[in-house]
């Protein structure tokens, strides 16, 4: 059991209510600011077991926005205002080509993965791990709510108010308003 627990109560989404919640959220955005290339507005509330790490290229949280315990957010990421990572997320980034970028209120819930680039195994005679990574952006759009267990692979856009319903498997673009659900996901009704 880890000191933060004590501190910020136990509780699953990161709050800057009570002291030991502050203390909390100032040490998460001290430990992802240690790293160059992270910029963490003043008002994030990040947990300190959350892992924070630009690999090499650069990681952008907006104001407002949580970081919740055991995410993982690595390589080229952008997160916009007033959004929500939950606990478990891991959300990767491949360089320009491989970007992430998260608009602003938007909510992803617990264990969801946002991968933005695929290992290449076209050559049978070469072992995968020695053919690269071939990298294509995410995209989520504002106001976008991804469910929990949400896998969106590489090369996906997602429109503007989306819903991902829990346990989908995004492979193609959603368009704005949608609701979708399923593996591989799909279109299952308009919001509007």
């Amino acid at each position: 059991m880890s000191i933060w627990i004590w501190l910020d109560g136990g509780v699953s989404y990161q709050q800057n209510k009570t002291r030991g919640q502050k203390i909390s959220c100032w040490f998460g955005r001290r430990l992802a600011l240690r790293h160059k290339n992270v910029t963490v507005h003043k008002t994030c509330r990040i947990s300190p077991e959350s892992r924070i790490n630009p690999k090499g290229g650069t990681i952008s949280i907006g104001a407002g926005t949580s970081v919740s315990y055991n995410t993982a957010i690595q390589g080229d990421v952008s997160i916009g205002c007033g959004s929500s990572v939950n606990a478990n997320c891991t959300i990767v980034g491949y360089g320009k080509e491989g970007q992430v970028t998260i608009g602003s209120n938007v909510r992803i819930a617990a264990n969801a993965m946002m991968i933005a680039g695929n290992h290449v195994f076209d050559d049978v005679n070469t072992p995968i791990c020695k053919q690269g990574i071939r990298p294509a952006p995410i995209t989520i759009h504002d106001d976008v709510w991804i469910a929990g267990r949400v896998n969106i692979t590489a090369g996906v856009t997602i429109g503007k108010g989306a819903v991902i319903a829990a346990g989908a498997v995004v492979t193609k673009d959603i368009p704005p308003y949608s609701v979708a659900a399923g593996v591989p996901a799909k279109v299952i009704k308009m919001r509007i």
